[in-house]
């Protein structure tokens, strides 16, 4: 493969196993894709597929699997605690090889324009593809979820870049856009309190006075009977692990509660990984080619 891009969709489905293998046949068996891991939470209700492959491959593949999922998927039926908007909720390009950003944003577009074009399916632009600065925030334009779409599509400046400018009555919309690398990254908390969760995401964030490539949300784990911070770390090399961890627990301290664990979505950049245990075991110094499987990778 001379580029290769990787593409982390997120679809509204964390419960069905069979509609879960259906999108997810979409990324097997593919020439020039190559799946390489995907997740589910049924308290999310939610699954991420992490996928790399040529553009044109995965240009195709994603269409494909957005078709599956809004065949699949009616979000008049869906809830759960993460918020969504589409059934394809949301579709990052991340440029990893031979590629720049500018690249993985044309992707994107083309992406967004086969899927506009074939479902009649609206689409949103964000983060490097936002077609205006108050688009950039996945944050911002979720806000009011598939439920409030009636509404807020109604308003000028929430008019979608592409497609039909009303939501699709059972997939929603879809958001897509190119983004660097960012970390999923989940902290669970000993409490079935979603008050401190809640609290402790707004702390921790950027938008709250928090870590500055940290965003931030309270998750109720109904299933484990415990609380969650669910984090995504846009700029690992800038807000590390580490950094996220030690402020929660920080906060979390003052409720009297403590961190029962931590949950990893996807995957993430061998250097998190470095930093992080640099951090934890006090090493001077240390560098991932100090770790023997990079060198195996060269």
């Amino acid at each position: 493969m001379n580029k290769i891009v990787e593409c982390v969709p997120n679809f509204s489905e964390g419960r069905d196993l069979e509609k879960i293998e259906c999108i997810v046949n979409v990324f097997r068996a593919k020439e020039n894709i190559k799946l390489l891991d995907y997740s589910s939470d049924k308290d999310h209700n939610r699954m991420v597929i992490t996928a790399i492959g040529e553009p044109e491959a995965m240009k195709n593949c994603i269409i494909e699997a957005v078709g599956v999922a809004i065949k699949t998927i009616d979000l008049t039926k869906q809830k759960g605690q993460h918020p969504r908007l589409g059934a394809a909720d949301v579709i990052p390009f991340i440029p990893i090889k031979g590629m720049t950003i500018e690249e993985a944003d044309a992707l994107a577009k083309e992406v967004g324009k086969a899927v506009s074009e074939k479902y009649r399916l609206p689409v949103y632009f964000y983060e490097k593809s936002a077609s205006a600065e108050h688009r950039r925030n996945l944050a911002v334009i979720r806000k009011g979820e598939f439920e409030g779409l009636v509404e807020k599509m109604k308003l000028p400046e929430w008019k979608p870049d592409l497609g039909p400018e009303e939501r699709h009555p059972t997939a929603g919309t879809t958001v897509i856009g190119a983004r660097m690398p960012l970390i999923a990254f989940n902290v669970n908390l000993h409490t079935s309190n979603f008050e401190i969760a809640d609290k402790i995401a707004k702390k921790v964030r950027h938008i709250g006075g928090g870590l500055r490539y940290c965003k931030a949300m309270g998750i109720d784990l109904k299933e484990q009977g415990l609380m969650q911070v669910s984090m995504n770390l846009t700029d690992y090399t800038k807000t590390s692990i580490y950094q996220a961890v030690e402020m929660i627990r920080f906060e979390a301290q003052r409720y009297g509660v403590s961190v029962a664990g931590c949950e990893l979505i996807g995957l993430l950049p061998l250097q998190a990984v470095a930093d992080t245990t640099s951090y934890y075991l006090g090493l001077e110094g240390f560098s991932t080619k100090q770790i023997l499987e990079t060198h195996l990778m060269e």
